[in-house]
């Protein structure tokens, strides 16, 4: 089985700790469902907020999906502060065990995020 990594972004409507959960729990679930995986499919999970997110951290809402994502290795940081860049965005950056070759990995940005990444986005 290959390491592969699935990319992913999701733009939160405000910074509260409630919405990143439910917006950062979206994001992964449809990071699994659509390249068929499972939290045992993971190897570990980076996450970047930008600057003007302070309520919570993405790992914590990855943690609050409940069994099979308490043994993934989660890892936060802050993204560059650019600007003119898309504010309260979250991205992920997934490291996974995949028998899919490297161009059949589905990469998902969620909602407006998806102008970041027209090139990649489901």
């Amino acid at each position: 089985m290959a390491v592969r990594a699935v990319r992913g972004a999701v733009q939160l409507d405000r910074d509260e700790a409630g919405h990143m959960d439910e917006q950062v729990g979206a994001l992964l679930t449809a990071v699994l469902e659509r390249n068929g995986l499972s939290a045992d499919d993971l190897i570990s999970v980076w996450f970047t907020a930008t600057p003007d997110l302070h309520s919570d951290f993405p790992a914590a809402a990855a943690r609050k999906l409940g069994e099979g994502f308490s043994d993934v290795p989660l890892i936060c940081a802050q993204e560059l502060d650019i600007a003119g860049a898309m504010p309260r965005v979250v991205r992920i950056l997934a490291h996974i065990e995949s028998d899919k070759p490297r161009a059949d990995i589905a990469h998902v940005y969620l909602g407006a995020a998806a102008a970041l990444r027209k090139d990649i986005a489901q």
